[in-house]
C-alpha cells in the first residue's frame, strides 16, 4: 500500500532511516519513562515490551502491504536515535494519513522534532499522494500541540471525554492539514 521511501533521508541536522533493533537501548530507555508514557495508550514500558513493539515495527516495514511507516530519527551530529515518526494510511480510499512522533525528552526543544515531522509531513503528500493528514493528541498534551501548529496544522476538532485511557476520560484534539493547504505554504 505504501511505497518505499528512499532510506535515509538527510536533513539539515537529522537523518531519517527505518528503525533496526540496535535502536533498543535508547528505544527502552524512551518508552520505559513516565513523562513519555503519560498522554501515550501504554504505560511505561518494560524492557520485553519496549521490544516486543520495536519488532513488530521492524517487521511491518518489511510487509510489501504495509499501510504504515515506522521512522528512526537520528542526531547528524553524532548518529544519536532522539524519537521516532509514525504515518498510518488509515483510509486509502480516501487518501487520508495520520501522523505520530515521540522524542526522547533528553532531546526536546532542540528542533528535531520539528525537522523531521515537517520531512515526513511533507513524505505524505508530496510522496505518497495524501489528501488529508491528521495528528491527533491528549488535549493535556501541550507539546504535541505545538509542533503540530508549528509544522501548519491547524485544530479541526477537540472531543471532550472522547478515550477512557489509563482511568480517566480524557479530551482529543485533532490537528489536520489538507494537500492543498501544505501546497501553499512557502517551502
Amino acid at each position: 500500500m505504501m511505497s518505499p521511501i528512499p532510506l535515509p533521508v538527510q536533513l539539515a541536522r537529522t537523518t531519517l532511516r527505518d528503525l533496526t533493533i540496535d535502536d533498543l537501548e535508547v528505544y527502552v530507555d524512551m518508552h520505559a519513562r513516565v513523562d513519555v508514557a503519560r498522554y501515550l495508550y501504554w504505560e511505561p514500558r518494560s524492557m520485553e515490551e519496549s521490544r516486543a513493539a520495536l519488532e513488530r515495527k521492524i517487521a511491518n516495514a518489511a510487509t510489501a502491504d504495509a499501510t504504515s511507516v515506522n521512522l528512526a530519527v537520528t542526531r547528524n551530529a553524532d548518529g544519536e536515535f532522539v524519537g521516532e515518526l509514525n504515518l498510518h494510511v488509515f483510509d486509502a480510499a480516501n487518501r487520508g494519513a495520520e501522523i505520530g512522533f515521540i522524542f526522547h525528552p533528553d532531546h526536546h526543544g532542540q528542533g528535531y522534532a520539528g525537522e523531521s515531522a515537517a520531512a515526513l509531513l511533507a513524505m505524505a503528500f508530496d510522496t505518497f499522494g495524501m489528501h488529508r493528514v491528521i495528528g491527533r493528541c491528549d488535549a493535556r498534551n501541550t507539546s504535541s500541540a505545538l509542533l503540530m501548529k508549528r509544522l501548519g496544522m491547524r485544530v479541526e476538532a477537540h472531543f471532550r471525554s472522547n478515550e477512557f485511557v489509563k482511568g480517566e476520560w480524557c479530551d482529543e484534539r485533532v490537528f489536520a492539514m489538507l494537500e492543498d493547504e501544505h501546497r501553499s505554504m512557502d517551502r
